[in-house]
């Protein structure tokens, strides 16, 4: 299992709320990442919250400063609208970018981008919202607007069209810290995946990965409230879980 630190960005700063609202500040993303970076995280996640929604990625400039200190797989996620966007990121030092609202939009752009920069390094990610019972519905723009797409349709089809991963963040769980949605989870892992996936959103203490762990042990998962908060530290998990 990896684990991934999560940080949300906007403004320069990185901030938390609950399923994507209230948002608070928390600190600044270079010392932030590196202290995740020396408490043994497997990789860093750094989305730009806002960026999908103004047409721009901001964070290439702090990428490029993070890695001069962090030497563990770093993912940039928010605003990717094109290859020369994925190239900026890549060229700033990002191993990966994860990709959401662009490929609902216009899901061609997925396949481009995993033929031009190799499935490895392409992300699909995915946020998800309860609409009934075993129905998950697909969001963008941060968890703001709704899509009439449905997760498992939506998950097949980015398998199809190339994506080297898949992170779902589930927006009822974000920063609740009541637990990751199992039940969105056991959904998915019922679809026929056959690439890695990433779990995000509600991870408030070390039983809470457990119980993924328990299950899934490939997989990985994605934290930012419990890393911020202090209520966990990556490598006191590492040693409860052997990794």
């Amino acid at each position: 299992m990896r684990i991934i630190s999560r940080l949300d960005i906007k403004n320069q700063s990185v901030i938390k709320g609950i399923n994507f609202e209230g948002l608070r500040k928390i600190g600044d993303p270079a010392e932030l990442s590196e202290k995740y970076y020396n408490d043994h995280a497997d990789e860093l996640l750094l989305h730009d919250t806002v960026a999908s929604l103004y047409g721009r990625n901001n964070l290439f400039h702090l990428i490029k400063e993070i890695t001069k200190k962090v030497f563990i797989p770093v993912c940039v996620s928010g605003g990717i609208r094109n290859l020369d966007d994925i190239n900026k990121a890549l060229q700033h030092g990002a191993d990966k970018v994860a990709i959401n609202t662009a490929i609902v939009k216009n899901p061609a752009f997925l396949k481009e981008a995993a033929e031009n920069f190799g499935s490895s390094n392409i992300i699909a990610s995915i946020e998800a919202k309860k609409i009934n019972d075993g129905q998950w519905e697909v969001y963008i723009h941060n968890g703001r607007d709704k899509t009439g797409i449905m997760a498992n349709d939506w998950i097949k089809k980015i398998q199809e069209l190339g994506c080297g991963e898949i992170l779902i963040t589930s927006v009822d769980m974000d920063g609740t810290q009541k637990g990751f949605d199992m039940e969105l989870l056991n959904y998915i892992k019922k679809i026929n995946i056959n690439v890695p996936i990433i779990m995000s959103g509600g991870c408030g203490k070390l039983e809470h990965i457990k119980s993924i762990y328990e299950k899934f042990k490939d997989e990985a998962v994605a934290i930012a409230s419990a890393l911020h908060y202090h209520k966990i530290k990556i490598i006191d998990v590492k040693k409860e879980l052997n990794l």
